[in-house]
Order: structure tokens, then C-alpha cells, then sequence
């Protein structure tokens, strides 16, 4: 829906709505079983609420198309993901908090592991802790480029923060993570004419930084990606016409639904914790993003049994779900994160919608098989908030 119009349709109601997104949710049949992480795991809770839902698969971007975490998400928000794109590290930037200026420039860092030859062996470092990536940004702050201040910052994990400020930064520059290990970091190319700058500090950036992390066992090597400035994004509330809370641990997520609008609300902790605050501030709010990341970090993996056990996980909480009575609850993944590719993917992914409106149909589990039959179909992922709103009693009727 143009956001246009939605603003020109939304009316006031006192439902509420919940977004449930499990990062990641899609997967893939092993061969050996001919069941995908959804069909193998153990879902009852998720399986007697697809019985009493509308099911269908979801198309975060266009077919074919592999999204990354902000388009994907920004699809569910109701953003066309072509139209708007948020680099990540501007995403990450706010979810820290960082007071981005309007000509810095942002990107995501990972720490990652360097064979003996410079090569990527693991593009994680392992997924060390926080604490330990803490101390090795404490080192890379005391990295200086003539020109430029730069600024470093733990995120979570193996993650980090870098941005630039300075005069005549462009953000047009190509990512240093070659997205796959036997293969070494990329040297920082720019894109424009007015990027070129940025791209050469970045690299000296890079060369300064590996000299310091080379003692270290496992994060001797860094790469940077999604260098972007920060975007002019109309509202969520001002386009739907709904007070909008975001419950998500992982800095990124937060980010993003801050410079969407919404109010992130702390919470340390996992699903539990998420549902507390939703209980303790159901009165303040009308729509509420709750994001939940262990799926897709199994399927990133590549392990297929520690997906399987992070799906029934969020699946035990369920009940606590549903007995917070939102009058509209989603169950959507952002993309897919198939264990058997260790990567994100451009399948569809499963898609579940409850209501009192809904038209039940012949489903009996929620995976990607009873999906693709489900009421809904293939259908975009932008479509999501309309059919929420629709749901939500909170759209008007279109025309005479």
C-alpha cells in the first residue's frame, strides 16, 4: 500500500496488534529426513494456533531476491524495501545510541578469524562475547587518520560500530566482507566520485586495525560493511496512526524501528522479559515488534538441531503470546535462514496472522509446506501492515 494512502485510511481504534518476528524463520528439507527445521521441530503451540489462523508465505523483497535484516524487516513495517534502503551501519549506529550528524558516515564492523595466509577462516571470530569484542574496540580507538574523526563502538558479540565525521564523506562504498571464508578481506572501492575519500580511509582504517588484532587467536581481523548516512524515513506512527513500541534485544533491530518511529523499550534478557514489558506497557502502546534472533543465528551456522531447538523455544512461549489478547498476532520472519545453506536465502518465508476475522481454513502445522497451501498464499511482504490494519479494524473503506 502507498504510505499515502495508508495515512489517508488509517482511523483510531483501541486494538492491538503484535508482531512476532522470528529472524530467519524459513529453512530447507535435509535430504535424509525430507523435513525443514520447522517440520522437524516440535511445535504444538505454534501448530494448534495455525489451526485457528491465516497462513501463507511472505516475499520480503521480490523472487529471486536474497534480503538482508533491514529490508526484510522494513518490508513488515510497510516500507517498500527498494525504495527505501537503510544501510546497516546506521542501523547499528542508533541502535547503541550513537548521535549520528547528518554527514557522518556509518558502517557495521564484524571481527573475524585470519588463517596464516590472510584469508577469512571464520567471518564471526567464533561469535565471541561482547566483553571480549569491548576490550579489542578499546584498541581500535586509538587508530587516527589525518582529516577524519573516527569513532568506534561495541555492539553485541563479534559486532561493532565505526563511523566517520569529517568534510566531503560520501557513503557509496563497497562492503570489505567478501560474504564467505577461504577468501581474504576486500580492499574499500568507492562507488562515486565523492566516496572516493572515504573509501581510502577506510583503508588505512583496516591496514592500522589488523596490525593491532594480530596477536589475538581468534578476532585478528576485522570487515566492514553497509556504510550509509542517515535516512529520511517517514514515520510508522504518523502513517499508520499507531503508537509503536519495539522489543528487541539485538542492538541492529532496535536501530532500525527507532529511525522508523517506534519507542524501543529496554529489555535485557529474552522472550520472557519481552513479554513482561508488554504486559507492563500494554496501555501505552498499540502496536508492539517483538524480535526474536537465536533462529536465524542457528541457521547462520549451519546447524540445523540448534535451530530446531531455538524454534521450540520461542514455541513454548506462546501461550504467554496469546494470553496477552492482542486483537491481531503475527508470527513472520524477516527472511529465510536456511541451516543447509548457512546463509540468508530468498525463499518465501512462513507467515501466520490470528484474529477474530480470520477465515480458517484446512491448515494443520505451521511450516513452509501447509504455508504455501494457507489462505494467503505467496504474497508480498509489504502487504503485512495493511492486512494487520484491515485485521486491526483500522482501516477505512477505500473510495465511495
Amino acid at each position: 500500500m502507498d504510505l499515502d494512502l495508508a495515512r489517508r485510511l488509517s482511523q483510531p481504534n483501541t486494538t492491538k496488534i503484535i508482531l512476532c518476528v522470528l529472524d530467519g524463520l524459513g529453512g530447507l528439507a535435509r535430504a535424509e529426513t525430507l523435513r525443514s527445521e520447522l517440520e522437524q521441530a516440535q511445535l504444538s503451540n505454534l501448530d494448534r494456533l495455525a489451526v485457528k489462523s491465516e497462513v501463507g508465505l511472505t516475499v520480503p523483497v521480490g523472487a529471486g531476491i536474497t534480503p538482508g535484516s533491514g529490508p526484510g524487516h522494513l518490508a513488515l513495517f510497510g516500507y517498500d524495501p527498494y525504495r527505501f534502503d537503510i544501510g546497516r551501519g546506521v542501523l547499528e549506529a542508533t541502535g547503541i545510541d550513537f548521535d549520528l550528524g547528518p554527514d557522518d558516515v556509518a558502517a557495521r564492523g564484524n571481527f573475524c578469524t585470519l588463517d596464516a595466509r590472510g584469508d577469512i577462516s571464520d567471518r564471526r571470530a567464533g561469535r565471541i562475547a561482547t566483553e571480549i569484542s569491548s576490550q579489542l574496540v578499546q584498541r581500535l580507538k586509538t587508530i587516527e587518520v589525518e582529516g577524519v574523526q573516527l569513532f568506534v563502538e561495541p555492539v553485541r558479540d563479534h559486532r561493532f560500530v565505526l563511523v566517520l565525521r569529517g568534510k566531503d564523506l560520501g557513503d557509496a562504498v563497497t562492503t570489505t566482507d567478501p560474504q564467505r571464508t577461504g577468501l581474504p578481506p576486500l580492499q574499500a572501492t568507492a562507488k562515486s566520485k565523492e566516496s572516493q575519500r572515504t573509501a581510502a580511509i577506510v583503508n588505512e582504517f583496516v591496514a592500522r586495525a589488523h596490525e593491532l588484532l594480530k596477536d589475538q587467536p581468534q578476532a585478528n581481523g576485522l570487515t566492514l560493511r553497509g556504510f550509509a548516512k542517515y535516512p529520511a524515513l517517514p514515520q510508522f506512527p504518523d502513517t499508520w496512526g499507531l503508537r509503536a513500541a519495539a522489543l528487541a534485544v539485538y542492538p541492529m533491530y532496535r536501530g532500525l524501528a527507532k529511525i522508523a518511529g517506534m519507542t524501543p523499550l529496554a529489555c535485557p534478557g529474552g522472550m520472557p522479559e519481552q513479554l513482561q514489558v508488554i504486559r507492563d506497557r500494554w496501555d501505552d502502546f498499540d502496536y508492539f515488534f517483538v524480535h526474536y534472533k537465536k533462529t536465524d543465528a542457528a541457521g547462520e551456522d549451519g546447524d540445523f538441531e540448534r535451530k530446531c531447538h531455538a524454534l521450540q523455544e520461542f514455541d513454548g512461549h506462546v501461550p504467554d503470546l496469546m494470553a496477552l489478547g492482542a486483537d491481531v498476532l503475527m508470527i513472520a520472519g524477516d527472511h529465510s535462514t536456511p541451516a543447509l545453506m548457512a546463509a540468508h536465502s530468498w525463499h518465501p518465508v512462513p507467515f501466520l496472522l490470528h484474529s477474530k476475522y480470520i477465515r480458517e481454513g484446512n491448515t494443520q502445522h505451521f511450516n513452509e509446506q501447509e504455508c504455501l497451501n494457507g489462505s494467503l498464499g505467496i504474497f508480498p511482504a509489504v502487504d503485512v501492515m495493511p492486512l494487520a490494519m484491515a485485521h486491526a479494524m483500522r482501516l477505512q473503506k477505500y473510495g465511495a
